[in-house]
């Protein structure tokens, strides 16, 4: 199902997905000719390949989480790494994904030694896409946080599974539904001078 602000929106600011059958060397070649371009984001799932442009108000709402995290981070003295749309692939698994907006939790970690993100998040503004939980499942990335209709689930990969839980195992201490709440204020300055004094009122 769509968000509840997708259903409201005008069409020009829906995502818009193709959908294409593949080879990974097909997709390998679309990464290539796309170069550094964010966009069209491309997933790759077992011979399905799938182009998202992102709307201006999808792009807007992960930019706002972005800069919320990294306003708590900061707040925190946490080891916090954004890799933006950062692709991960793996051949073996048949996957591949460019995130929203991903990190990398901690000081010691770099992405050459890791391969992947520690965190995923998605923001789900117009309906339909590829399964992304079943993709990063195989990349091996450990939480995923999906923004949808002004919330924010969060899945973490145990056992070779996802399960949703109600706070971040990342960032236990981080409000989330704040987080949400302000990712859809009409001012992102003033969303994060909101978080950094709620944070500092504790």
């Amino acid at each position: 199902m769509a968000s509840v602000e997708a259903d409201r929106a005008p069409a020009a600011d829906l995502d818009q997905r193709v959908y294409l059958r593949g080879t990974w060397g097909e997709y390998v070649s679309l990464l290539g000719m796309r170069g550094e371009s964010s966009v069209p984001r491309i997933t790759f799932l077992r011979g399905v390949i799938e182009l998202m442009s992102p709307s201006w108000s999808h792009e807007r709402i992960k930019k706002s989480i972005a800069r919320l995290l990294e306003a708590y981070a900061d707040e925190r003295g946490l080891d916090l790494e954004g890799y933006g749309s950062w692709t991960v692939k793996s051949a073996s698994e048949e996957r591949g994904a460019e995130a929203d907006e991903c990190y990398i939790v901690g000081a010691d970690r770099k992405p050459g030694e890791v391969g992947r993100p520690d965190l995923a998040i998605e923001v789900v503004w117009t309906s339909g896409g590829l399964d992304k939980l079943e993709v990063y499942r195989g990349l091996g990335v450990g939480e995923v946080w999906f923004w949808s209709a002004g919330a924010i689930t969060v899945h973490v990969l145990e056992a070779g599974r996802y399960r949703e839980v109600e706070r971040s195992a990342l960032l236990p201490e981080l409000d989330l539904s704040l987080v949400a709440r302000l990712a859809v204020a009409e001012n992102q300055r003033e969303a994060v001078r909101q978080l950094r004094d709620a944070l500092r009122a504790r």
